[in-house]
């Protein structure tokens, strides 16, 4: 089954993230819609395939929700930066594994 689609969508979350190392409202933004294309697009491979991609949607997606709330959490600007990097690296993995998946499947 092609994945291209769904793939070319996770590619272009990675290109999205490239530059965004400091925390501010611009970065935060691209952060939260990079997260909510991701789960929209692993939603969309866990209900062709669930069988290969609902390790994804259970894990993955957790890591990158918690990686949020870690964001918001935090009052301390340093804490908020390093939570800022931690949440952008899950979105970072997260994806990485998906593209990886869909090429194996």
């Amino acid at each position: 089954m092609g994945y291209a689609k769904e793939r070319g969508k996770l590619e272009n979350i990675l290109t999205r993230l490239v530059g965004v190392n400091i925390y501010n409202e611009k970065s935060l933004g691209i952060l939260h819609d990079c997260h909510e294309k991701y789960s929209h697009t692993v939603r969309i491979l866990k209900n062709k395939q669930p069988e290969i991609f609902i390790e994804l949607y259970n894990n993955e997606l957790q890591e990158v929700k918690e990686g949020k709330k870690a964001v918001r959490e935090d009052d301390a600007i340093e804490d908020r930066q390093n939570n800022f990097l931690a949440y952008k690296d899950a979105i970072i993995r997260a994806t990485e594994k998906t593209i990886q998946a869909t090429l194996e499947a």
